[in-house]
């Protein structure tokens, strides 16, 4: 007994070792955008995320790396087979020094006549004129051992009884080796989303999990077949405002803490923003992040803002909206719904529990609004110097326009205008776009920054848009009326 575990302790010793030199880490692939439409993305080195460290490809829209498809049943299954198998040598064997059964089975030599009538053995041993084929079940029955082990226990009441136990052990070996796998194949714990466009079926309802750098918010790139950041994605403002374009080029834009400033101006749509921050002492500018946004459309008004917050717990909710001046009271719990009785009509939806919903207006737009702190990481890697006071609790955005003409402007707004020419300087680490002064306003409801084009109400361009790009498909995958596909 004492022989048979140290043997089992060796044989998980040297699995042990074997495993811990099979856990080398890769590392990230590099890999280029090839598509020379997107020249500040072509031939730029990027790397795979730590999710596809060696099978990823770049996104050249949004400049990205992103994972294949391919990428995800690869993970650990081989290193868990071996797991199962030693254990069964030095388990279960030793477990046989029932041979004393064999003891038992020799003496029934005899009965190799009842293996082929178990049930009636004892009247046919006088006629064994079969003797002939007792010697071939003898060659077979070497093989075999399992099967006549199961067959001898029912005979014997007491000490065969005994044997069996052996044989449910050996069988529990191989669900041992069978259940590791699905573990990896599920491993992540990012939120699970699917593509929903019907156009692209090899891809079209199949289950994906967000990245490890945005577990809560990604959606399918159709194309591609891959999840992807919603921060990544042209119409995004998100961080120390991190703006991506319609054409998707992505550039920063800082304003200064305290002020709105014009972000999306067209006929019949204007989105106010206002920029909260704090001021380094060592640089010339203020860190900003978007607090609120002040939308109009039509002759209505809504507001959706975050809440000052000191300690931040994502159990509370800190959304703030409203509707023509009227409060919002949106219930918590995912998939709430408010509905406005005007027209048209105004929807919002909770994507999660508390502080993220998607609001869409019939035939205009639609955002995705979620609040988010600025944690203690974020404020030590980029020198925020935030304090307890204040977490800085600010809105991450998602835009996707259904009716813009070509003479939309805006912070974001201009991207997507027909003669836009980015003003971006590329090649940069931080391009920043400028402007304070042709895009700030008098108020977070103010039409009057220096690019307003607010009106009220559709006008001619926006129907002749909706006809020109009613029906394409957006490579990016986020498809609309005239927003993302004409570049």
């Amino acid at each position: 007994m004492a022989q048979s575990i140290a043997s089992l302790t060796v044989c998980l010793l040297l699995l042990l070792a074997v495993m811990v030199a099979e856990a080398d880490p890769q590392k990230a692939k590099k890999v280029k955008c090839q598509d020379k439409n997107y020249p500040d993305c072509y031939h730029r080195d990027l790397y795979c995320p730590d999710s596809c460290l060696r099978n990823c490809q770049v996104d050249c829209a949004s400049c990205q790396p992103v994972c294949s498809l391919d990428s995800q049943p690869s993970p650990p299954p081989p290193t868990t087979y071996p797991s199962p198998s030693p254990p069964p040598p030095s388990t279960i064997y030793p477990s046989p020094p029932p041979p004393p059964p064999k003891t038992i089975y020799s003496s029934p030599p005899p009965p190799p006549l009842t293996t082929s009538t178990p049930p009636s053995s004892h009247p046919p041993p006088p006629s064994p004129s079969p003797p002939l084929p007792s010697p071939k079940l003898k060659k077979h029955s070497p093989p075999p051992p399992s099967t006549i082990y199961s067959s001898p226990p029912p005979p014997p009441s007491t000490t065969i009884y005994s044997s069996p136990p052996p044989p449910p052990l050996t069988t529990p070996t191989p669900p041992s080796s069978l259940s590791p796998p699905p573990p990896p194949a599920l491993g992540s714990d990012g939120k699970k989303v699917k593509c929903m466009n019907k156009n692209y079926p090899h891809c079209y309802a199949m289950e994906h999990s967000c990245p490890s750098g945005c577990p809560e918010q990604c959606e399918v790139d159709c194309v591609t077949c891959s999840p992807v950041c919603n921060c990544n994605r042209p119409g995004a403002v998100c961080q120390d405002p991190r703006f991506v374009g319609g054409d998707g080029i992505t550039f920063y834009f800082h304003g200064k803490k305290g002020q709105d400033f014009c972000i999306v101006s067209d006929s019949n749509l204007h989105i106010n923003a206002r920029f909260i921050g704090k001021r380094n002492q060592n640089m010339k500018r203020d860190f900003t992040w978007v607090q609120s946004l002040g939308i109009l459309f039509d002759t209505h008004n809504l507001f959706i803002g975050a809440k000052n917050t000191s300690i931040w717990d994502d159990s509370n909710d800190r959304l703030s909206l409203d509707f023509n001046g009227e409060p919002i009271h949106l219930l918590d719990g995912e998939g709430t719904k408010w509905e406005s009785m005007t027209s048209p009509s105004v929807t919002i939806i909770r994507l999660r529990d508390t502080n993220s919903v998607e609001v869409e207006v019939e035939g205009n737009f639609k955002i995705k609004a979620t609040v988010v702190p600025i944690t203690e990481k974020d404020s030590r890697v980029h020198n925020y110097g935030i304090t307890q006071e204040d977490c800085f609790a600010h809105l991450d955005l998602s835009f996707k326009f259904y009716a813009l003409s070509g003479q939309v402007n805006g912070v974001l707004g201009q991207t997507y205008a027909s003669n836009y020419v980015s003003k971006v300087k590329m090649g940069v680490v931080m391009p920043v776009l400028g402007g304070d002064t042709e895009f700030s306003s008098s108020s977070l409801f103010g039409t009057d920054c220096a690019v307003a084009r607010f009106s009220g109400q559709f006008t001619e361009g926006n129907s002749l848009e909706n006809l020109k790009y009613g029906n394409l498909n957006c490579s990016s995958g986020m498809n609309g009326r005239g927003v993302v596909c004409k570049r």
